[in-house]
């Protein structure tokens, strides 16, 4: 099994021949959660390292890892008879998801306030429009009182 063991060495050709040849001798289970994260979530996170981490959350600049991630993960199931997608993988992408996505928005932008030259007018103007009519109520009824 120490042959299997992935190194910095070239990824798709060391990926294909390594699944290949190490991942038969496993089996479903257990095994097969330690082969996608030795193979699979290996490279992914060596692909992951080249992109700065403000581009963690673009899907344009992820879609194409997370595809081989997953095609991964469906080929050594593939190779070891099991089923796809399972509990495993499933666990397995929650795991992915909170240590790379967990900071990212369903549309893939980062969550942060607008500017201020928007923020502003819905902050202010609801502010200014409470005074308004405060002032007005208080200035109404001080001139109803001359009037009875």
């Amino acid at each position: 099994m120490a042959a299997c063991h992935p190194t910095l060495v070239s990824k798709a050709k060391w990926f294909t021949l390594t699944v290949s040849q190490c991942v038969s001798a496993l089996a479903c289970g257990p095994q097969y959660e330690l082969a996608i994260e030795a193979f699979c979530l290996a490279k992914f996170r060596l692909d992951m390292q080249e992109l700065d981490q403000g581009q963690w959350c673009s899907w344009e600049d992820t879609v194409e890892l997370y595809g081989e991630l997953t095609n991964c993960t469906t080929l050594v199931a593939d190779k070891m008879k099991c089923y796809w997608p399972n509990r495993l993988v499933d666990e397995f992408f929650i795991r992915v998801h909170r240590e790379y996505f967990h900071d990212c928005s369903l549309s893939g932008r980062l969550l942060r306030d607008p500017p201020n030259r928007i923020l502003g007018p819905f902050i202010i103007v609801p502010i200014l429009v409470t005074l308004l009519m405060t002032a007005l109520v208080v200035w109404r009824s001080k001139r109803s009182e001359g009037i009875v």
